[in-house]
């Protein structure tokens, strides 16, 4: 049995962690930390975890015994605790942006501060402990890299539904450009209140915000960059819906040796191609699902679950093709990738306390 603590666990992120844990076969928590509600029993800010008899702690990274340590604290937060964390032996899972990042200077521009604890091993060369596994965590990519790590960086919610909707296109390298848009819900901005984010502002609106300078923009350039020169541009959107991501992909597919789209072009054929490939990339992995048969993703099919399912597979006359992905943003996109991460880490079933299909609205 595995001893679990989660720091920062006051937050959406913290409350999915709980949630998830608490059907964890293999696991027990141990310790949630909150500075704020430190003597509060966690059904007081999550009213939907009952039973669980845990109470906030505030309690510092070297108190923590724990055998795997998620940190769901803000991005620049991390860093401060993770090195120390780590120093204990434990492992962590960390779900901000602060270890996602190869080049610690691609971090620093698109974050806005200075990174004052690289562990990364990062093209700088700035990795102060090369002792020190870290692996970016979308286990479709990293599975095997995953389960010998000390530090796993869990992808963004953006990033991670982009990513698994372009990935067999970059690996086959079928495109040069990708355009991305993604509509995400309210709980993408957290659990503190801003003006965006208030009931009036959001509802019955949609918001196009970051338009190109968003920060998960080249977290998913990062990955899907190591397959092939493509290039990407993001751009997301808020809409009135309380979770998940539906990512819409534009790109124009360009002639391959198994894909002559220019000379011979038959739609149905196209489709089926991709199909395939899409199929071949992921038929192994538990949590994405190809969509056939005209069946569209859509948010409430994923909602409350670590599942991402993918499809569309569209091309119009111009080879203009459309790839639609859709994901729970505090589920994959956050609380249950990591889960996965740890199963991986720890030789657990992967689908373990993450195999139920979620929840109606």
């Amino acid at each position: 049995m595995k001893k679990i603590a989660i720091v920062g666990g006051s937050g959406y992120t913290g409350g999915e962690l709980i949630r998830l844990l608490q059907n964890h076969k293999d696991v027990e928590i141990t310790t949630v930390t909150s500075r704020q509600y430190a003597g509060t029993p966690i059904a007081k800010i999550h009213p939907n975890i009952r039973d669980s008899n845990l109470v906030f702690e505030d309690k510092s990274p070297k108190e923590l015994d724990a055998d795997i340590v998620f940190t769901a604290t803000p991005h620049g937060a991390s860093m401060k605790i993770v090195p120390e964390i780590l120093e204990t032996g434990a492992k962590v899972i960390d779900l901000s942006g602060d270890y996602r990042f190869k080049d610690i200077a691609i971090y620093e521009k698109w974050y806005g501060m200075k990174h004052t604890a690289p562990l990364t091993n990062d093209i700088n060369n700035t990795n102060t402990n090369k002792d020190i596994k870290v692996v970016y965590g979308l286990p479709e990519i990293y599975r095997e890299e995953i389960k010998k790590a000390d530090l796993i960086a869990n992808p963004g919610c953006f990033p991670t539904g982009a990513i698994l909707a372009n990935l067999p296109l970059s690996k086959e390298k079928l495109v040069d450009n990708i355009i991305i848009d993604s509509k995400t819900g309210i709980s993408g901005g957290g659990v503190n209140p801003a003006p965006n984010f208030h009931f009036p502002n959001c509802s019955d609106n949609v918001i196009p915000y970051n338009i190109t300078s968003h920060r998960h923009m080249p977290e998913i350039q990062q990955e899907l960059g190591l397959f092939s020169n493509v290039k990407v541009s993001f751009t997301p959107h808020l809409v009135p819906v309380i979770r998940g991501i539906l990512t819409t992909s534009h790109t124009f597919l360009k002639p391959s040796k198994n894909l002559n789209i220019y000379r011979d072009y038959d739609k149905e054929y196209v489709k089926e191609y991709l199909i395939a490939i899409y199929k071949k990339q992921y038929k192994d992995e538990p949590f994405v699902k190809i969509l056939e048969d005209n069946e569209l993703p859509n948010l409430n099919a994923v909602r409350g679950s670590n599942y991402a399912h993918i499809g569309g597979f569209e091309i119009d006359d111009n080879g203009h093709l459309i790839v639609i992905s859709a994901i729970d943003n505090l589920v994959k996109g956050a609380s249950g990738q990591a889960i996965h991460n740890m199963n991986l880490m720890c030789g657990f079933k992967e689908t373990e306390a993450l195999n139920s299909y979620g929840m109606r609205p």
